[in-house]
């Protein structure tokens, strides 16, 4: 059986998981509109997995973040980032990524 959620069942599932904290109001935005447009480009229903999420996505708030993890002449800016994952904006500054 499949529920529907929206953006506040969304961030109280985190909560439930003691995840709150994992990524910020801002950024869990980003995942649920992303993961939106995900089920409706594709037609395939997402199950909400909090942990999965939790260690299958990154939030960084800035390329500077990335590069503490990252080689920067590898990933000298955002669409480099883009080419090798997947990419989740959040605001001109910071983003999501799935982990690699």
């Amino acid at each position: 059986m499949k529920q529907t959620i929206n953006f506040t069942d969304f961030t109280d599932a985190f909560k439930n998981y003691n995840r709150q904290e994992q990524f910020s109001y801002n950024g869990k935005k980003a995942l649920f509109e992303y993961f939106e447009e995900y089920e409706e480009s594709t037609g395939e229903e997402i199950e909400l997995d909090v942990i999965a999420i939790c260690c299958e996505y990154v939030e960084y708030d800035s390329l500077e973040e990335f590069w503490q993890e990252y080689d920067e002449e590898d990933f000298p800016h955002k669409e480099a980032i883009e080419w090798h994952t997947q990419f989740i904006p959040i605001d001109n500054d910071s983003f999501i990524i799935a982990a690699f």
